[in-house]
């Protein structure tokens, strides 16, 4: 077997993947511990190894791939999505907080590893169309809820609906439930009427407009789910076909396997049996005529007894 059919296999076999799997999370936890001074203080080493350590062994089965695949890796999209973040792990992080806090990407290459959260990740990308019109649906009832609270409640509460960005800000903030009865009743005491508007915008937003993202994304799933059951079932009826054909093909070798051992029976009788066996043959069917079965002379010596009876 070629080396490249080897290698293709090795990364391919399920022993492999969970050895990656596990080689992130155990990475994942050390880029965890380094963030306590403490355990840096006393592992530190220890953290620094087994943190390079991943990453070569990331390395190495990046570069495996690519000598198996060869140019086809570059057209899988998880496969570019694991080569940027290994890349991203080799900037120099020296004195960039934000680089190395960047190394802690690596724990998102169980996305690409774990068949379920890619199917996840694929229906979450699928759903992106139609959440487009949904989003920009929230867009405009925001928009038009900020210039009216800003309108009517920027003298009232100028700390949340001072200026038109203020009010995005806090009007976003109450669409995630959090502490809008508190800014609504802020506002109510110098504008008792103000719940009709605070109560109608939570209703439209939150009961309504999310609730549109979590069909949308569901719908998405869904579909994702049917396309695997209908590679699934092509797959089986493929199998099956299979397996019908080979039956087929099984019957017909025992009937021609049958057909030859009786061929094979037949002409391994010896050759005198055979003659006998028609000899007899013959001669019981002269018996059965009432003749002898030379039945010529038979026919003579009954002619010459009745010439010696005149």
């Amino acid at each position: 077997m070629p080396l490249r059919e080897r290698i293709r296999r090795m990364v391919e076999a399920r022993w492999f993947q969970r050895a990656i799997i596990t080689v992130i999370v155990i990475n994942a936890i050390t880029l965890g511990l380094e963030t306590s001074p403490a355990m840096v203080d006393r592992w530190g080493d220890v953290l620094y190894v087994v943190d390079h350590a991943a990453l070569y062994v990331f390395v190495a089965e990046l570069l495996a791939k690519i000598f198996a695949y060869r140019l086809r890796f570059f057209t899988d999209a998880w496969n570019l999505f694991d080569l940027a973040i290994v890349v991203i792990s080799f900037m120099p992080a020296t004195g960039v907080t934000v680089l190395r806090a960047l190394r802690i990407l690596r724990a998102l290459r169980l996305i690409s590893v774990v068949p379920s959260l890619r199917r996840v990740v694929a229906a979450l990308l699928g759903a992106i169309p139609g959440m487009a019109s949904i989003a920009l649906l929230l867009g405009l009832v925001l928009y038009v809820a900020a210039v009216m609270a800003t309108k009517l409640y920027s003298r009232t509460a100028p700390d949340f609906f001072g200026d038109l960005p203020t009010s995005l800000f806090t009007l976003f903030q109450m669409m995630t439930g959090d502490a809008w009865s508190d800014i609504a009743r802020e506002v109510m005491a110098e504008h008792p009427l103000a719940w009709m508007f605070f109560i109608a915008f939570v209703l439209v937003c939150t009961f309504v407009v999310l609730n549109l993202f979590i069909a949308v994304v569901v719908s998405a799933m869904e579909e994702e789910h049917k396309k695997e059951r209908s590679v699934e079932d092509a797959i089986l009826a493929q199998l099956a076909e299979l397996r019908a054909e080979v039956r087929r093909l099984r019957d017909a070798a025992g009937a021609d396997g049958r057909l030859a051992g009786a061929l094979a029976t037949a002409g391994s009788l010896p050759n005198g049996a055979s003659n006998g066996a028609s000899n007899g043959a013959d001669g019981g069917a002269a018996k059965a005529n009432g003749a002898h079965p030379n039945g010529g002379g038979g026919r003579r010596g009954s002619r010459k007894d009745r010439r010696r009876g005149r």
